[in-house]
């Protein structure tokens, strides 16, 4: 795999470690604020952050033929996809709920495949696969402590996926025709526009003055951390590699956050997570490598048997 997709797959890797942390601070709290004004926090604040880099480094955005496209993915992700994501979690603990949203490389590779953008291939299958296996063991134990009603919000967060799984497949000519951080920037200021909106219009964002230190606290690095650093190493690896490598690393997402959980919620983790972790790592290197190096320096040195 060429130097620049490995970096690609690294920085997903960091992505969804903050994403997994900013699913437990979601956790943490759904229950003083609601899915919509926890994504309002999300985005609101990533959106500041981001928008100034952006300009400060003359980031190209969006051209006018692009910018409808561009707007309804941001919709579709920063806005419906993490009502449904924060709406997930007030169901199901973190670790249900990030177990449900490793379904992503998986639905992006089929995704890809159905609409011809990245041809399925056996490794890339072997891969996905055996990630998926360490996320199943990893968390098998919190699995089988459900809180009731928890496969509702499983359910919510598999649908959910598909937003996502959509979004990964669909950004990489836009990425390529703008810039990571103009794309970026346009999609998470229309998401951002419409929850602000939908928020002082129903009065949801009144609860945000209800707010203590520790939930500002907890609201900012959802902003920072989980939203605007997140997405942009997520947008700069889209850019870099293919959509089924970047979304393989989500698989990470649910060990971030049952690690982050268990401190701040309470939230069990098992002896199951090493292997899990070892099983998560092990697929990512599978799907993210194509398995030619070794034929190719075979065939360039035929008689070294």
């Amino acid at each position: 795999m060429p130097a620049g997709e490995v970096i690609g797959v690294l920085m997903a890797i960091v992505s969804s470690c903050l994403g997994g942390s900013a699913a437990a601070v979601t956790r943490y709290l759904v229950g003083t604020a609601d899915p919509v004004t926890l994504a309002i926090l999300r985005w609101g604040i990533g959106f500041l952050c981001v928008l100034p880099v952006t300009l400060a480094l003359r980031a190209r955005w969006p051209s006018r033929r692009d910018v409808p496209s561009v707007i309804t993915l941001g919709l579709c992700f920063f806005g419906l996809f993490f009502i449904l994501y924060n709406t997930a979690l007030g169901f199901t603990t973190a670790a249900r709920a990030s177990l449900a949203l490793s379904t992503l490389p998986l639905q992006t590779m089929i995704a890809g495949a159905v609409l011809g953008i990245e041809p399925l291939t056996a490794r890339k299958v072997t891969g996905v696969c055996v990630a998926m296996l360490g996320v199943f063991a990893a968390l098998a134990s919190g699995v089988m402590a459900a809180p009731v009603g928890a496969w509702r919000g499983e359910l919510i967060m598999t649908g959910a996926v598909l937003c996502m799984a959509l979004y990964n497949v669909l950004s990489r000519p836009f990425i390529q025709r703008s810039s990571p951080l103009g794309f970026l920037a346009a999609g998470m200021g229309a998401g951002a526009a419409a929850l602000i909106l939908f928020g002082v219009a129903s009065g949801r964002v009144a609860v945000l003055a209800n707010f203590g230190r520790a939930q500002w606290i907890a609201g900012v690095y959802l902003g920072i951390g989980g939203g605007a650093l997140a997405f942009i190493l997520w947008i700069l690896a889209l850019q870099r590699t293919t959509p089924t490598r970047v979304a393989t690393t989500m698989t990470v997402n649910p060990i971030a956050a049952s690690l982050l959980a268990a401190a701040l919620v309470g939230e069990p983790i098992t002896l199951n997570l090493v292997f899990g972790l070892v099983a998560v790592f092990a697929g990512i290197w599978i799907a993210t490598t194509n398995g030619r190096a070794s034929a190719r320096r075979a065939d360039a040195h035929p008689h070294n048997d």
